[in-house]
């Protein structure tokens, strides 16, 4: 009989102070990721490392990281430098592996730092002005303290990239590219994710020298003790299924997973309305509602978590029962990082995952991904009711959806095709019909059809010109016409200021008399008389008294002045001039109205 010797912390060279650390966090032996990534590790080589979530890739990489760090302390008599660089994807993340250093160092006299975006960065910045040796970032703060000039790397020794697929490929790949930028060329590279696509793959041998390659598992393998479970339902159901599920018993805790921040926040409010207490945690919230709703989870005081995949990467709860897919991930390792919340250590734990119709394309690419079928459970109060996805409007300036690819689809467009080949050809043989009913000899008009819209246009009168009265009368071609019964008169100054009562003023010219007299009671000599030891305004001519009021110059019917040959001879200011010449035409009135 043969008997097999499970390899203890003991075994890998680890020194003193990192067993007992181990042994106070309640670990014995060690998990594949950290038997087989520990001892390349410790021997200063490069390394790429895939393991399924939750399998212990921290301390796969930190317990090494502190032995080095350790055993080659830096220079003394100056600030610590920072040697040890961890970049992560999520703040979450990167508080959970700070914890994991300060746990695992409390017997090392070595100092770690935590910085991330989301909260002020002044207690971030005067511990890192303190001195650290190892630093926990996510890249966009990382960059921000670089460019301030409050991170210096010139130091560096280990690098390591965890969640490495994540952060190459999921918008992340630039500002990793910056930090890689500034680090020294000689240094340690170490990267750790649960899932290792192809092109990550290459990506990642671009920045490794000669890495030893750690794949414990085939990439994208779930936990076997999870026991997976699939329903069938509706988009409108979801909430009712996912309710009853957590009031059947069992569920002691609930991490639910849904695709945006919103429908998270929809499902808490969708929660509380069936009186089941939930807390959700996204990118839009706060950093320390975030903790506070992942500490509250933790603690047993509620029961139902929701979460987007910012959350599904690194979040270390124990004794996690339930993880609910409310919508299937559109990346099929996403499903991968999901489930393995729970299941962790090798803890038995449930995934249960809702599928609506327009999902069902996500649920085929994830089962072949991890290579079988999902158990299905159709026993339940809300089975699928709509079995094809509903086809949305097109709306203005949007290009209609392509057609799908196969041989239905062609068989498709070539009857749509015929069928206009034939619509158009009715078309042309109507236009082939009025043709013929047309007499061939009938000549075309030489004229142009009457418009009489266009004609009337024509004769309407002209619109008055700017700034004069749409009642003003029109203008005539002959200035000596008769207009309104009165006389035609031409004068050099306006007929209203030929009124008998304005009387000159002495040092006044003609403007500002009529100026004067254009203001009326406010200002004129008529209705705003004057006295004649009234004080005068400095400046101003003395205006004598004003005179008694005389009769109004007669106007006619119609409001024209009519003025007689006396006025005419007495005022010769009017006169009667010749339209081509300056010169007198007519010697009086008479003379002039036989022409007229």
């Amino acid at each position: 009989m043969v008997y097999t010797i499970a390899m203890q912390f003991t075994d890998l060279n680890l020194i003193s102070p990192l067993l007992q650390a181990i042994k106070e966090a309640g670990y014995t032996q060690p998990s594949p990721i950290q038997k087989e990534a520990i001892p390349p590790v410790l021997a200063g080589r490069d390394l790429l490392g895939c393991a399924q979530t939750g399998t212990g890739k921290t301390a796969a990489f930190a317990l090494p990281i502190l032995q080095r760090l350790h055993q080659n302390p830096a220079p003394a008599g100056k600030k610590r430098p920072i040697r040890a660089l961890v970049l992560t994807p999520t703040r979450e993340l990167a508080l959970q592996i700070g914890e994991s250093f300060e746990a695992y160092a409390r017997h090392l006299a070595l100092r770690s730092a935590v910085i991330f975006g989301g909260v002020g960065q002044g207690p971030q910045v005067a511990q890192l002005q303190r001195g650290v040796d190892i630093l926990v970032a996510t890249p966009g703060r990382l960059n921000d303290l670089i460019g301030q000039g409050y991170v210096k790397l010139d130091a560096l020794t280990v690098f390591v990239l965890d969640e490495a697929d994540r952060m190459l490929d999921m918008g992340f790949v630039q500002d990793v590219k910056k930090v890689i930028k500034i680090l020294p060329k000689i240094r340690q590279t170490l990267l750790f994710s649960a899932t290792m696509p192809d092109e990550i793959v290459k990506l990642a041998d671009s920045l490794l020298h000669q890495p030893a390659k750690v794949f414990v598992t085939p990439p994208a393998t779930t936990v076997e003790k999870i026991e997976q479970c699939l329903y069938k339902v509706d988009k409108a159901n979801k909430r009712h299924l996912l309710a009853s599920l957590l009031r059947g018993g069992g569920v002691d805790s609930a991490l639910v997973f849904t695709r945006t921040k919103h429908g998270a926040d929809r499902v808490v409010r969708e929660l509380k309305r069936e009186g089941i207490e939930a807390l959700a945690i996204h990118g839009n919230k706060s950093q320390n509602a975030r903790q506070s709703a992942l500490g509250r989870f933790k603690d047993g005081r509620v029961q139902v978590l929701i979460a987007t995949d910012i959350a599904a990467r690194g979040l270390d709860i124990s004794e996690l029962s339930h993880v609910f897919n409310y919508d299937l991930p559109n990346i099929p390792e996403t499903y991968v990082h999901r489930i393995g919340r729970t299941g962790r250590a090798g803890r038995g734990g449930a995934a249960v995952s809702f599928c609506c119709v327009e999902e069902l394309p996500y649920l085929a690419d994830i089962e072949k991904l991890i290579g079988f079928r999902i158990p299905e459970e159709k026993k339940h109060p809300w089975p699928m009711q709509v079995l094809e996805v509903p086809e949305k409007p097109v709306q203005g300036g949007q290009k209609p959806p392509k057609p799908p690819k196969g041989k239905a689809s062609i068989a498709k467009m070539a009857a749509d095709k015929a069928v206009d080949l034939v619509i158009s050809s009715k078309n042309k043989n109507k236009q082939e019909q009025r043709k013929a009913k047309a007499p061939a000899d009938a000549p075309r008009d030489a004229e142009p059809r009457p418009r009489p819209e266009k004609e009337a246009a024509k004769n309407a009168p002209a619109a008055p010109a700017r700034g004069k009265s749409k009642n003003a009368p029109p203008k005539a071609d002959n200035p000596y016409d008769n207009r309104g019964g009165g006389r035609a008169i031409i004068t050099k100054r306006p007929v209203w200021a030929l009124e008998a009562s304005a009387q000159p003023v002495q040092g006044e010219n003609d403007m500002s008399r009529n100026n004067r007299r254009r203001r009326g009671k406010g200002h004129g000599a008529q209705n705003n008389p004057q006295p004649e030891s009234a004080p005068q305004p400095k400046g101003q001519a003395r205006r004598p008294a004003a005179a008694a009021k005389n009769a109004p110059i007669p106007k006619n019917e119609r409001g024209v002045f009519d003025f007689s040959e006396e006025e005419l001879a007495e005022d010769q200011s009017l006169r009667l001039i010749s339209p081509t010449s300056g010169e007198n035409k007519y010697a009086s009135f008479e003379d002039y109205l036989k022409d007229h």
